[in-house]
Order: C-alpha cells, then structure tokens, then sequence
C-alpha cells in the first residue's frame, strides 16, 4: 500500500506541489492547441458527405497542410530576435486560426453564396493552410513563453540553484504536454455532448450544428490571446514586487543578446521558395521532392546550430532526434481508415467522439504512468518499445479489414464487436505518439543556449514534424 502512495505522490501530487503561476501563461496557449481539434470530426464528417473530395485528394492535401509546421525555423528565431515583442505574433496567429475557421462556417452555412467567389474545394485549401500557420505561429511562441515562465530567483530575488532550475523546465514541458492532451479531453467531451443525438437529426438540422461548432471553436484564438495577456500582467507583476524590495528581475534571455543567425534564415528562405516553388508547378512525386528537399535543408541548419552547443552535448540531441524521427515516419493508414469505419464498420460522429475522449484521458494517464520509464531509462529502449507496441496495436485495425470483428461476435454473442475492438485498441495505443516527444522537449528546455531557446526548440520540432509529413506520403 505505501509503495501505491509513494508512486501516486511522486507522479501527481509532486506536479502539482511544483506548479507555479508563471506557469499559466504558456499553458493557456498549449491548451488552444489541445481544443483545436473541437472541429475534426465535423471536418471528416462534412468533407466526405457534402463536398465529394477524394480521401486521395485529402491525404495530399494533409502533406501540404503540414508543411507551415516546418517554418517554425525561421519563427522561431524571429521569436529570440524579437522577445520582448512576441506576444504580437499571437496575435496574428489568432487572427489566421479566426479567418479559417470563419471560412469552414461560411462554407457549410452560405456554400452557395461563397461558391460565386471562389470553388469550394479553393475555399476548403485556404481554410486548410491557414489554421496551421495560425498553429505554428502560437506554438513557437508559446514554446518560448515556457523559458520565460521558469524564475531564475524566488520571491525574495535568491537565485535558483541549476538543479531546481533544470527541475521546474522538466516540470513546464510535462505540464505543457498536459495542457495539450487536456484540450483534447476537453473537445472530446464537447464533442459526446454536441453528438448526443445526431442519428436523430434531419440533414438541415445535421448541417446547422456542423457550423455551431466552427462558430463554438473561436474559442480557441480567444484562449491563446488571454494567455498571452495573463502572461504580460504576471511579468508585470513580478518586477514591480521585486523592485518594491529594491531587487532587479532576472530574465534567463536577457543574459545574452542575440545576434541575427544568417544560416538559419537564409536557409529558411531557400527552403519557403523550394517548398512554393515545387508545389505549384505539379511535377510528379512533388510531394517526395519537397519532402527530400526539405530534410537536406533542414539537417544542414540543425548542424550550424548544433555549433552554439558544447561538443560532448552535440551528438545526444542528433541521435535524439533521429530516432524519434524514425519512429514518426512510419506510415499510417490515413483517411482510408476512418472512412473504412465509417462506411463498413458503421461508426458514427457520437461514437468518433467517445473514441477520441477515451484516447485524450489515457494519453494523459500514460504520461503519467510512464514518465518514471522515461526518466530511468534511454530514448532508444523507449522508442523501441514504443514502437513494437504500436506494431502490435494496429493488428486489430487491419484484422477487421478481413472480418475479424464478425468472427469474435459470432463468438461472445455479440458483445465483442467492432466497437469494442475499437475502444481496446484506442485505450492501449493511445498514448504512444505523445510520449515520444517528452525527452527531446526536455533535453532542448535544460540544455539549449540561454539566448537560442526558441531557435533550438523551432528547428528540432521542425525536423520531428517533418516526419509526419513523411508519414502521410
């Protein structure tokens, strides 16, 4: 019984007793990311029933959608040159993620009347590439927000020793994935409540609550915007009650000023213009040259900044990265699978929903469960266990392509069915891709350069989402 106590109270209560209120800010843009995806089932649902693309046509444009994620780069680097200005970046981005999603609930409301300035398959692509490039710009800030939100000095301007400030940056990153992972709770949950009773819904009243939730999701720039003004007023806050005592506050970024890196934006530059370039002259395997292309560029920049590290550090963060870049290109089953499911298997928005929440609430139990795997034990065991777990856990997904579903209801009278197989699958799978990140993020958090944070967190992020992409291809 103690052993269950201690392993309790060193998992939770101990990230809860380590929580600080610098801490929110960040949080709050993590947590608009997490409830951004409030609008992924009515997309899938409204995509295949009223706009007749191909789930070809969407997997392609799923590549080119994840692609802004790469031009965390240069925003990143923006972000360290401009830091006392950033939160104006989260600001634009809640304007671009506003614009998409006004955008979707123009097109299920008023189609026609949106179909006499543009196609809707144009208007669906602006919709598409704008929300991600809302996203990367509030996620690059909000990774910097993270350094800034760790005190160099308590209350009374002691300064920190590095272990306790090597601790609250382990602490931040696992609060942030938290924050993420409860969004998605959070939407889940929305989505069960919204979905109640839509088998009963005539199509009209269907398509009425498809543009509620795009007008419910504006929520999500508004979330992100008070946390940035939250941010500003603890900062604020925090000067005026350490200069009361007549001490100076301590910014970890202002210790070292930032010069302009030419490589990283320079190399950005090149990579934009090839991503564009490429894209728009529709030559065959394009998607595989912007892919190729993009991972050259990308591992040229990483090893310039790995210059700013010190040598012994140099190779752990690019072995680091490279497994985890490995264990997320595998390829996935893409808009097949859904729409497999809900074609043949018969799941509806309702029961997408339960998926989703019970994958959101298991994700965070598995972090928590995890995370002392993580900490004893190197991210090479992880990503192989990861990865044949994950290998295992699929099997099920393809056994009901051959009817596997059928053969275990025939045999427990029904109530190992399809959906059951669905939500054992979900509750065992679903924390694996989260996990993955944590060390990297927590490696980069305790070890970057003071006045290179965002950069580092930017273009080793960008390498990792670039294997999504590869995912997709």
């Amino acid at each position: 019984m103690n052993r269950i106590s201690k392993f309790f109270d060193d998992t939770l209560l101990d990230l809860g007793r380590q929580f600080k209120w610098s801490y929110l800010p960040p949080l709050m843009v993590y947590v608009a990311a997490g409830i951004s995806g409030l609008t992924g089932i009515v997309g899938t649902f409204f995509v295949k029933d009223y706009l007749n693309l191909s789930a070809a046509f969407l997997a392609g444009l799923g590549f080119w959608a994840g692609i802004p994620w790469a031009l965390k780069m240069p925003l990143g680097h923006l972000v360290d040159l401009i830091w006392n200005k950033k939160n104006y970046m989260v600001y634009f981005g809640a304007f671009l993620i506003s614009i998409s999603l006004l955008i979707m609930y123009g097109l299920i409301i008023h189609t026609e009347e949106l179909a006499l300035i543009f196609s809707v398959e144009k208007w669906f692509v602006i919709s598409v590439i704008l929300a991600p490039v809302g996203y990367v710009i509030q996620d690059v800030v909000a990774d910097a927000m993270t350094v800034e939100a760790v005190p160099l000095t308590d209350e009374k301007g002691k300064d920190y020793t590095k272990d306790q400030i090597k601790l609250m940056h382990t602490t931040m990153q696992t609060l942030g994935r938290f924050a993420i992972i409860g969004g998605t709770v959070l939407v889940a949950l929305a989505n069960v409540i919204l979905f109640r009773d839509v088998d009963n819904l005539e199509q009209a009243e269907k398509i009425n609550l498809y543009g509620s939730i795009y007008i419910y999701a504006l929520i999500i720039p508004l979330v992100s915007v008070l946390g940035v003004i939250l941010g500003s007023y603890l900062k604020k806050k925090r000067i005026n009650d350490l200069r009361i005592q007549g001490l100076e506050y301590k910014d970890e970024h202002s210790t070292q000023k930032t010069e302009i890196n030419w490589w990283i934006l320079g190399g950005s530059l090149i990579f934009v213009i090839f991503t564009l370039s490429v894209g728009s002259l529709n030559l065959p395997f394009a998607q595989e040259i912007v892919f190729i292309g993009s991972v050259i560029i990308i591992l040229f920049l990483m090893f310039k900044l790995i210059k700013e590290l010190p040598k012994h550090l140099r190779l752990t963060i690019v072995g680091t990265a490279v497994i985890i870049f490995i264990f997320r290109a595998m390829p996935g089953p893409g808009p097949g699978l859904t729409w497999f499911e809900i074609d043949v298997l018969e799941f509806n928005e309702q029961f997408f929903s339960i998926l989703s929440l019970l994958a959101s609430i298991l994700t965070l139990v598995g972090i928590v469960m995890l995370r002392p795997f993580m900490a004893k034990n190197s991210i090479a065991k992880l990503i192989v266990v990861l990865s044949i777990a994950g290998a295992i856990l699929f099997l099920p997904s393809v056994g009901m392509y051959y009817g596997f579903h059928n053969w275990t209801a025939s045999l427990t009278g029904g109530v190992v069915d399809a959906k059951f197989i669905a939500i054992i699958n979900t509750a065992l799978e679903s924390p694996l891709g989260q996990v993955s990140m944590i060390p990297l993020l927590a490696w980069i958090a305790k070890n970057a350069p003071t006045h290179l944070k965002a950069t580092f967190f930017a273009v080793f992020a960008s390498f990792t989402n670039l294997a999504l992409s590869a995912s997709s291809l």
